[in-house]
């Protein structure tokens, strides 16, 4: 933010406090917003009791860092509007850092969203894995299942946009809002599923074979 913004933004939050977030992967300790003319304004955490420059465990800061929260919150209203009520938890599996899985649960359904390559999709748990755009799938898995679903994130404004993608072998990835998919019997559905769920399941037109022909015996002339 400039300088003036930031005056504008204290006015209207002098009576809040603002910490680190720990589902952000910060500390937890209170944060304070720091004043610049000659560089981007931005929150800053107090210092230490003993003075030193205190020291925050939180690695990544770039606009996708809270994609999981983005996550959480659109699959949450998308599902109250098909009149579910989700529960979410931030997978740790493997040591692997918060925010590159996010679980999604409610009555009929389930999803683990991959944000990240640091825990590998399970196929065949009764959990249907939905792939960031950097999750990398086999050919193997492609044909097997038909196609696989992706993610990715759109910025508009200061917000993130959730788009999911279904991919198929020998298919390019087609992308849609998530206000255009479905829970169905086969798990998460977008408009090109049902295309491709089509033309597999389509009878294939017969194929006509002439065979051999058969001897039809020559009529005998009397004699």
């Amino acid at each position: 933010m400039e300088a003036i913004e930031l005056d504008v933004f204290r006015r209207v939050h002098e009576d809040d406090t603002f910490w680190c977030g720990t589902l952000l992967g910060g500390c937890g300790g209170q944060l304070t917003t720091k004043l610049y003319t000659d560089r981007a304004c931005h929150f800053a955490h107090h210092p230490d009791p003993d003075g030193l420059p205190h020291v925050c465990g939180r690695r990544s800061h770039g606009v996708d860092s809270a994609d999981h929260l983005y996550v959480r919150s659109a699959a949450a209203a998308w599902l109250a509007g098909r009149g579910e009520q989700a529960t979410f938890e931030y997978t740790r599996t493997e040591g692997a850092p918060i925010g590159s899985v996010v679980d999604v649960r409610w009555r009929h359904g389930a999803l683990r969203v991959h944000l990240d390559q640091a825990v590998a999709p399970v196929w065949d748990d009764g959990v249907e894995p939905v792939l960031g755009t950097m999750v990398p799938v086999d050919r193997d898995t492609l044909i097997r299942r038909w196609y696989v679903h992706r993610i990715r994130l759109d910025s508009v404004g200061t917000a993130r946009h959730v788009q999911i993608g279904t991919e198929a072998f020998a298919r390019p990835i087609e992308w849609f809002p998530l206000d255009e998919c479905e829970m169905t019997e086969r798990g998460l559905s977008t408009p090109a599923v049902e295309e491709i769920v089509q033309a597999r399941t389509a009878p294939r037109p017969s194929l006509w074979s002439p065979g051999k022909a058969r001897k039809v015996p020559s009529p005998c002339c009397a004699g």
